[in-house]
């Protein structure tokens, strides 16, 4: 096996979500499938999956669910989500999405959330809005905020 086999799938370049460690399994025509192996730093004092992790899991499995009906250059935005936490998750955490309807500038999605052993962890239900993805990393000119006692009114030379 490679190393380029062993190294899951970046899910849309999200520094995060990478860290994550939450790998894409699929997103299509409005369903999406989301994977977390859960390590000990996922687990909250009980040794079980902290509820952060939980919902943002479900952010995720929803937000690819909505951006799978998307266009190219097209991003989703989180408005609002509400997660019913049902059990604890432990071993795995396998995330699925779903839209419910779309608009031509919002996606209303549900989702599930199971453990390794198929237990209902959570139920996720969420809004979403279509962006233009925005650039990323590049500079971008600021003017000076402080007031400068020897600035004259008009446009600057500088």
């Amino acid at each position: 096996m490679t190393d380029q086999a062993q190294t899951p799938p970046a899910i849309l370049e999200s520094p995060f979500v990478d860290h994550l460690g939450a790998q894409l399994v699929s997103a299509t025509d409005g369903a999406s499938e989301v994977v977390l192996p859960l390590a000990e730093w996922h687990l909250n004092t009980w040794d079980i999956a902290h509820g952060g992790v939980t919902m943002t899991l479900a952010d995720i499995a929803l937000a690819m669910a909505a951006r799978s009906v998307a266009g190219d250059g097209v991003g989703v935005v989180t408005v609002e989500m509400k997660v019913n936490f049902m059990q604890p998750g432990r071993g795995e955490l396998r995330a699925y999405g779903r839209v419910l309807h779309r608009s031509t500038t919002m996606a209303y999605c549900e989702g599930e959330i199971r453990d390794s052993a198929g237990h209902f962890v959570a139920k996720a239900l969420g809004t979403f809005k279509y962006m233009r993805r925005l650039a990323v990393g590049r500079e971008v000119t600021r003017q000076r905020l402080r007031s400068d006692p020897t600035a004259k009114p008009g446009p600057s030379d500088g």
